[in-house]
């Protein structure tokens, strides 16, 4: 990043403070659109530029109306807003006339849906009948079938925003993989290496999530596509997102970073020096070497000459040429790198 990009946009924390807004509420700002981010640097870390916090600003309801549309309400208030009970907003929701935009699992492992309290008041104006009186019949079907659309509507309005925040094709078929199963990941997806690629452009879960494991459980499941059609949905995406990924560039694999980097090295490195230098101490020209009769004295600071036929670079005990130092160094080097390459995520997603 350079000086310029720093002094005309904000961090997440410094926009959030600009504008007023606790940190999930800026969040959800970010995932839903009414608050435009710029990737910036090598890691794509998500900014917000000046500019968008003063238009923001300048707006007659700010920060009022800004807060307003980023209020997100449990089913006690949602109902409450629609002047309803809670059963009967509970039956809406299960339905699909409401899509959640959260969730949480409180200390018993129930999930808590958070609803935008915008949308749900919206909702009320233009479905005034189903407020009141009877469910229609079709309705009542369906809550008799048991049917709960709340986790199936969160993930595609969840994958909507990430298809969203990237143009990235690659990332944009990492975000649809996020949503299926791994058995029919990996059956749309044959190529191991392609799995992997997708895997570190996984997006993170969602914030919130919970650190037990029966409760992360709870949450990796609801994240998972389980309905049949919508499984065969997210699996015709995934095939179309990864032709084009595909026609974009072809995925990395392991051993392509690390011949870069060790050829890369190489090529920084100075040239060898034709002769070894010489040793640190050097005897003194008054004590000659011992020497046998007739033989000559070797010369300070030179390797005496090798015998005939003799190998410059000997076998080592396992019969395996003896690796040179710099190699091993220089292999070192590479490998850690592109491990690291690999743990990071290089799509900033909000």
């Amino acid at each position: 990043m350079t000086v310029d990009e720093g002094t005309r946009t904000l961090t997440p924390g410094q926009a959030a403070e600009e504008l007023e807004l606790r940190r999930g509420e800026f969040r959800l700002a970010t995932q839903l659109g009414l608050v435009r981010t710029v990737p910036v640097g090598e890691r794509e870390r998500r900014r917000v530029e000046r500019a968008e916090i003063d238009r923001l600003r300048a707006a007659p309801d700010f920060p009022e109306g800004l807060r307003e549309r980023v209020r997100a309400v449990g089913t006690r208030e949602a109902a409450a807003l629609l002047s309803v009970p809670q059963d009967r907003f509970t039956r809406l929701a299960r339905t699909g006339h409401l899509s959640p935009v959260r969730f949480y699992l409180n200390r018993y492992r129930a999930v808590v849906w958070m609803y935008l309290a915008a949308e749900v008041a919206e909702f009320a104006l233009s479905h005034p009948a189903l407020l009141s009186g009877r469910l229609p019949q079709d309705v009542r079907e369906r809550l008799d079938g048991h049917e709960d659309s709340r986790p199936r509507n969160w993930r595609a309005r969840r994958l909507t925003l990430l298809l969203r925040a990237t143009d990235d094709p690659w990332a944009r078929a990492a975000a649809i993989a996020s949503v299926l199963p791994p058995v029919h990941l990996a059956e749309v997806v044959g190529d191991p290496y392609e799995r992997a690629h997708l895997d570190r452009l996984r997006p993170p879960p969602q914030p919130g999530h919970p650190v037990s494991s029966a409760a992360r459980e709870v949450a990796e499941r609801l994240a998972l596509a389980d309905e049949p059609d919508e499984v065969l949905w997210h699996r015709m995406s995934l095939t179309l997102a990864l032709e084009e990924a595909r026609a974009d560039r072809p995925a990395p694999h392991p051993g392509e970073a690390q011949e870069q980097a060790h050829v890369a090295r190489q090529r920084s490195l100075p040239p060898p020096p034709l002769e070894p230098p010489p040793p640190r101490a050097s005897l003194p020209a008054s004590d000659p070497l011992p020497t046998a009769r007739g033989a000559e004295a070797p010369t300070v600071g030179r390797l005496p000459p090798l015998p005939p036929g003799a190998d410059p670079d000997p076998p080592s005990r396992t019969g395996s040429p003896r690796p040179r130092l710099l190699d091993r160094l220089l292999r070192r080097t590479a490998a850690h790198a592109a491990r690291g390459r690999r743990r990071k995520r290089s799509v900033g997603w909000p």
